[in-house]
Formats: C-alpha cells, structure tokens, sequence
C-alpha cells in the first residue's frame, strides 16, 4: 500500500550537510569537489561538516593524461589520440605491488564498545590503501526513513584510531545508505595518486529503492589503474537466495559514475580494472541442520561445509559473481552469534550458522596474502572479515609515454583527410513485442566503421522535440567513437515505467520512434523502433478501472481509449453501475487480509521480481481465485500499484488542502468526503486494511509511524517536488485515519 517510496532517491531531504564526502544517495548532481592533499592528519575525529576530499578529482598529470584529453574542449583528433593511448598503454606502463586491507562488519546497530584494532591492525606492515566496510549501522526508524545517524562519526572515528600505526593515513572518501557505509583511506605518500573519486549509492529494498539492502560504491584512479569498491548489504532470510542474487543483478546494472567527460556514457561497475566487493551478502549453508553444522565447525572441516554454502553454489553455477575470485575460508562462520559472546545463537530461532561476510575481487595481478575473521570483537551478533590483497596497479614511465604520445600523434597528422566518415548498421528496423509494465526488452544494433576515418556518432533532436527518443526508450550508448574498423554496440531499452504506462495504455501513444543517428563530419541514418504494449492495470487510473469489470487485455483498445478520456469526468455517463474499487486493488488486499496479517516485516521485506511479474499478469489477463508468489511480492505489488496511478487515491488538487489541514483530525476526515467517490471508496479499503494490520503489530512489527510513512508518500503525492517539511505534513494527515 501507501509504500515507503518515501526514500527513493529524488526525495531525500535537500538540507543534509557534509555532502561534500558523505554521498548519501546519488552524486550525480552538481561539480565534483577537488582539493588537493597537504599532508593534513585523518579527519576521521572532525565533524562532517568540515570534512572534505583530500585528494584531487582531477589533475593534468601524466597518470591521466588520457582522461584530460577526453574533456570537452578536445575534439574529435583528441579523443582518438586517447583511444590509441589506451591501445598501446603497455608500451608506457609498468607494475607495481600495493597491498590493499579490505574489511567487513556488520555492527547490528550497535555502537563502538571495543577498540577495532584486533581487525584493522592486523597485518605487520601497514596497508597503502584501507577500504572499510559496515553493515547495519543504525537499525533505528530515523536512519531507515531519513538517512541520518550519529553512528557513523562514531563509527569512523573507531575506524581512524585503529589504523596501522606505522604510518600516516589521508581521509578520502565516506559514502553511506542508511546504514551500509564505506571508509575510505590512503597513505599519506600515495594521496597525490589518487583521483578521478566518485561515490555512488543504490537501494535495493522494498520496490527496490529503500535503502535498507543495496550497496555503496566508491570508484577512483589510482596512478594508471581504475579501482571500484563496492559495499553490498543483500537480502536476508536462508531461503531468499534467488532475491540476493537479483539484489546483486541489481547494483550491477543501476549502480554507475558519471564521467568527467559528459559525451562519455557511465562507468559501470564492471568497467573497472580491478573491482573489490564486500558485506553482508547474506548468504547460508543450507541442506544442513543446525547440529551437523556445528560438528563440522568444531572438527574444523571448512571445506566439507563450504560445499553446503549458497554462495559458492551460486558462483558455481554462474547465477552471480561471475569472474570474481574468493580465497579459500579456513575460518569459521561470522555469523551467528549471541552479542557480546563467541556463543553461537542460543535465542529461539537458533539460526544455522553461516558465512554472511564476504570479500571477493576480480581483475588481473592480484594476490591475496590473508582472509580472515577475527573473533576477538563481540560487539555484534556478527563477526568482522578482513583481507590483504597484494595488487598490481599500472604506473606510467613518462619518457615511454612522450615517445608513444608523440609517435601517435605523427600517425594522425598523416592519417587525416578529406575522407567522409561512414558506418555500417546491422538493420535499420526494431520491433518489441508484447511489452508489458516494468517488463525490460532490449535489441543490439552493431554500428562498423567502414570508412577510412575515426567517426563520432550521436543519436540527435528531431525538429520541435526535447530528447532524442521517447521516454519508454534508450539507446546505451547514445554517443561514442569508433576507430576505423571498430565495432560499437548499441542496446536500445524498452521499459515501461509509471509515468509513461498511462498514455500507453489508454492508446494515446504508441510504441513507435524514429531515432536520428548522426555522424561529425558524416550523414544521418534513420532508425525504426517499433512494437505493441499489452495494456495493464499499473498506470491505469482509478476511475478507469472500476469502469472495468473484465480484465484490462481483454478490453477493446477503443473502449480503454475512451475510459481515459472520461477518467477525470466525475458526471460522464456511465452505461452501467461502476464497481466501487478497482477488482485488482481488491484482489491484493484480500489476498493480504487473508493471509499476510500476521507477516513479519510486511511493506518492509521486497518481494522477488518474478513473482511480480506473474501477479502482474494475473491482474492483466483474469481473475484467479488466489495470486501466486509469496505475501511480500504480493504486497510490493500492490505499493507498485499506487506508486503507478496517474492519479494519485487523494487527487493532486487536493494536496495542498491537505497539508493546511494536517494536524486537525475533522478537517482531514471532511477532506476524504470531498473526494471523488471511486477515490474515497478506495481511501477507505485502504486505512481499514491497515487499521486490520495495526492489530497484529505484536507479530507483523509494524506500528503507526511505519505505515504512515510508507502509505502517505503513495496516497497524498505532491504535484511538484516533496520537502522534508511537507512529508511530515501527509504523514501527520494520514495518521488520523490509523487511529
């Protein structure tokens, strides 16, 4: 229901400080901040106020000069000079060793009652690089929905007194969701190599947004090598491995960094020379019960248990991870024990014990020298992991690089002429079939440079239009270079979201685009995309639904087309009497009511997409007598669906009504009668389900704070842009209607 979308990204609160480094959320708004290092001690113990980056974002170095020569006041000649630097890197560059402490811990909400210095000061030498990693930094309701703790200066400052002592660290960079955290450190000697540092964030929690699971990421240049590290906590629960795998499919994909060039697409995790990963990944042992796994730990014998382990059957079997290296675990399970003891789990559950905490790497010439867990902290129901890689990492010889520079550059002068740039397309013609709501489909179109030239290519405007592509389309990359003989890939993505849903399934737009592919120096090519949209109940209104007593695809496209235009019209003749409530609306709440009143974390825990997609389709095509896929997919399914309605159950023009009136109790009520009926019949479902809810809270754990939170993001949407201010406000009004 009124689902906690509250914590998408778009809404968090604009007022937070220290965003200089902390990089909660996305940090793809505004200049990246760059200081460059003076030898300064670790600001670990200041307030984030006066935190900032201590090493450079850029820097016209010869380490990256390929990155410089990519800004946009170079052309078309210069980003084919990087093109061939990157070629040839081997020519300029050289290894070199530097030793890399990733660490893991899951604090379980709990504050630093213990120095840190059994784990991060377990090596003889000092590390060159600390990456740092937390789970569960606050469980609290305030951390959950507002993003904001006091743990984490807490929490950093035991990380900076825990370092290797032997050696002078520079802060870099802190990122943090909730309460998935990454520190970030280098020795003060290596701080001029850094650059290029970006954070990014990505929740995949419930209606994948919450940021209660996801990652936290932090990318970065270090000499001639690009690093990412990523901080994952993923879906709990021994039997949610299929949801931790799509968690991982999901950070993957959603997780990306600007560039420094704007004409260059995002880099993805992926796209990184070396990537290190960490957290709480949640994976189990299963197949065993609790006992014989605990025999197998007290004899010692890893490596019959680890076969029993979810992970490594999922990298088995290629279902995630794939390329990534694990070292050998000849440690025990850090997972779970009775807080402030080595016990394991003695409460009711008595959970099976696991491996939770991982690190994994992927990349070339890397060593790892240890892989441990270190028992002598008992702040947490978990215990910290730690690994010491030994990574070759690319340095520049600047006497090879001006030689292989100046030699490329002679090649060019000699290369250019008149000559036109042409390209080969594969086919000129897409079509998508059967689209359905947040259903991706995607089609590769191979570009191949024939001409005698480098090209620069770029899907451009058509006359009178704002983007290149409708917005249910992307072209990835829609701009790029080519070599002379190269090949480039073009994925167009069709996804159909909720601001695009409505016009489509009233019939008022159609899947159908004509994208310019434009050439520097070159022709345009023309391409067709084209399909057809299996019309849903999400991004349907209310109005039209309850007209609606046979499924959605079995309705004539006319007769949608017609229901949408008479959806705002509350006096538009009606032939029959229109249901009271969406049948879709009810058949979710009624499964629910049924069966899910008693669920633990019910709008809390995510349902797995595959599951959406088939209840999705039973509301689209019939009516069955009961929805398939657990009560949390069901749930999620039915926030979506609010989150869907192009109009939201409390119309727009009664927003700001609402928030005027918020905190007296007659007012809100009499605002409810003034709605639409089918709106307030719909209002109404709602709060009497939840109200039905609030009476298992002892089992569910759901409380009127919660649900609010979740529900009045949904049901009293703003029109414009959301403050911190007015989100109180339409928690405030919807509070009444749970009492």
């Amino acid at each position: 229901m009124e689902m906690s979308r509250i914590m998408k990204d778009s809404e968090k609160p604009s007022d937070q400080k220290g965003s200089l480094e902390r990089d909660k959320g996305s940090s793809n708004s505004g200049t990246p901040k760059s200081r460059a290092y003076s030898n300064q001690e670790s600001p670990g113990l200041s307030s984030r106020e006066d935190r900032d980056d201590l090493v450079r974002s850029s820097s016209h170095t010869t380490s990256n000069k390929a990155t410089i020569l990519a800004m946009p006041q170079f052309g078309l000649r210069d980003n084919l000079i990087k093109c061939e630097l990157m070629k040839n890197e081997d020519i300029y560059t050289y290894l070199q060793n530097f030793s890399f402490f990733l660490g893991t811990y899951n604090v379980n909400g709990q504050t630093p009652k213990e120095s840190l210095f059994p784990w991060l000061n377990c090596t003889s030498d000092p590390p060159d690089i600390y990456c740092v990693g937390f789970q569960e930094l606050d469980l609290s309701k305030e951390a959950f929905f507002f993003n904001d703790t006091p743990k984490e200066l807490e929490w950093t400052k035991a990380v900076s007194e825990a370092l290797h002592p032997d050696a002078k660290y520079a802060f870099v960079k802190l990122v943090r969701l909730v309460g998935i955290m990454l520190i970030f450190y280098v020795k003060n000697e290596h701080a001029a190599f850094i650059s290029d540092v970006e954070a990014e964030t990505v929740g995949t929690g419930i209606m994948g947004r919450m940021g209660n699971k996801g990652a936290v990421s932090i990318r970065f240049r270090f000499h001639n090598s690009d690093i990412c590290v990523v901080n994952s906590h993923l879906a709990a629960h021994i039997e949610e491995y299929e949801r931790r795998n799509q968690d991982y499919k999901d950070i993957c994909s959603r997780l990306q960094f600007r560039q420094l060039d704007p004409n260059q697409p995002p880099l993805t995790i992926m796209k990184h020379d070396v990537i290190l990963w960490i957290g709480d990944l949640n994976y189990r042992i299963t197949e065993l019960d609790v006992s014989d796994v605990k025999e197998l730990i007290s004899n010692k014998d890893f490596e019959t248990l680890h076969n029993y382990d979810q992970l490594k059957r999922q990298i088995d079997e290629e279902a995630v991870f794939v390329g990534f290296v694990e070292g050998d675990i000849d440690f025990q399970p850090t997972y779970k024990y009775d807080t402030g003891s080595d016990l394991w789990d003695t409460s009711e559950k008595c959970r099976v014990p696991a491996w939770c905490d991982r690190i994994l790497y992927r990349g070339k010439n890397i060593v790892q020298k240890h892989y441990q867990s270190h028992m002598a902290l008992k702040t947490s129901d978990h215990k910290p992991v730690s690994s010491l890689l030994q990574i070759g990492i690319k340095r520049v010889n600047p006497d090879d690089y001006k030689r292989t520079f100046e030699e490329i550059v002679r090649n060019i002068d000699k290369m250019e002429n008149e000559c036109i740039p042409s390209v080969t397309l594969s086919k000129r013609e897409f079509h998508f079939t059967d689209l359905k709501y947040m259903q991706h489909q995607a089609e590769t179109l191979s570009l191949f440079n024939d001409g005698q030239v480098p090209c620069q290519f770029e899907f451009i405007q058509k006359p009178n239009e704002s983007t290149y592509c409708k917005a249910w389309l992307t072209a990835n990359p829609s701009k790029g270079f080519i070599a002379n003989g190269g090949t480039v890939e073009i994925d167009f993505e069709v996804f159909v979201n909720r601001s695009t849903a409505p016009e489509l399934n009233s019939g008022q737009e159609q899947i159908e685009d004509i994208l310019v592919l434009h050439l520097e120096r070159g022709k345009d090519y023309f391409i067709s995309i084209s399909g057809n949209y299996l019309p849903s109940c999400y991004g349907s209104s209310i109005h039209s639904l309850c007209q609606l007593k046979e499924p959605i695809q079995d309705m004539p496209q006319e007769t949608l087309r017609e229901m949408a235009e008479k959806s705002g019209d509350e006096n538009a003749e009606n032939t029959e009497k229109p249901l009271d409530i969406p049948k879709e609306l009810w058949m979710m709440v009624d499964h629910l009511f049924r069966s899910a009143l008693k669920q633990e974390d019910i709008f809390q825990q995510p349902g797995l997409r595959s599951e959406f997609a088939v209840i999705r389709d039973c509301l689209d095509t019939g009516i069955p007598d009961s929805l398939p896929g657990s009560n949390h997919s069901v749930a999620e399914a039915l926030l979506l669906f609010l989150d869907a309605l192009p109009q939201p159950v409390i119309p727009f023009y009664f927003y700001q009504q609402c928030l005027e009136s918020c905190s007296n109790a007659s007012q809100c009520e009499k605002i409810i009668s003034m709605l639409p009926q089918c709106h307030k019949n719909v209002f109404n479902y709602l709060a009497a389900f939840l109200r039905e809810l609030l009476k298992n809270s002892a089992t569910n754990r759901l409380d009127v704070n919660i649900l609010a939170t979740i529900f009045a993001s949904l049901l009293l949407k703003s029109p414009t842009k959301q403050d911190f201010a007015e989100k109180r406000k339409t928690q405030e009004f919807f509070q009444h209607f749970l009492a």
